[in-house]
């Protein structure tokens, strides 16, 4: 591993790094943004990933983490080449994913569900997941190589204190609904 991708990937960025992963990924995504209930979740049959009124916050969410490390205009646009690639290839997992949901939906509406073709189900899910997962991964690295390890540091802690922000503010919500605090 070379000293700038430990750097990264070290105890004290695991965190800030798994947040950076899920916005830039947010932005690959973002080609197939869908409108999203108060929960997050996508209000389209079948499922997906909305989340925090679609997707297509995300991309500004990128611009503004850019703008706050001082991106160059260079590394601006190689990020976005990244994940324009990328998120062609994601709406094809998305589509995917979808129709494993909706494979889903059927499965267990039957009369008697079959837990033989659940578990076979459950398997297809899992490897979807993971190769979305993947995917997200190699777009993460692939931008990581672009910015400095400053730029990434300081990435990973405003997304750290983002993070922060929005589980002060969903254990607000939950106070105020009367439901106990998720830890």
């Amino acid at each position: 591993m070379t000293q700038s991708t430990s750097m990264f990937f070290g105890p004290a960025r695991l965190f800030g790094g798994a947040l950076l992963a899920a916005a830039l990924g947010g932005a690959a995504l973002s080609a197939w943004a869908q409108p999203a209930d108060h929960r997050g979740h996508a209000m389209q049959a079948g499922g997906g990933m909305g989340g925090m009124g679609g997707m297509q916050m995300h991309g500004r969410m990128v611009e503004k983490m850019l703008d706050r490390v001082n991106a160059t205009a260079e590394q601006r646009a190689q990020i976005k080449q990244i994940t324009e690639r990328a998120a062609v290839e994601m709406k094809a997992q998305h589509e995917s994913g979808r129709a494993l949901r909706e494979q889903g939906m059927k499965l267990f509406t039957q009369p008697v569900v079959d837990a033989n073709a659940a578990e076979a189900l459950r398997a297809q899910m899992l490897q979807q997941h993971d190769q979305g997962s993947r995917r997200m991964m190699q777009t993460l690295l692939e931008v990581s190589r672009v910015l400095t390890p400053e730029q990434r540091k300081t990435l990973a802690e405003g997304m750290a204190k983002r993070g922060d922000m929005m589980r002060r503010h969903q254990q607000e919500r939950q106070s105020l609904e009367g439901k106990p605090a998720a830890r």
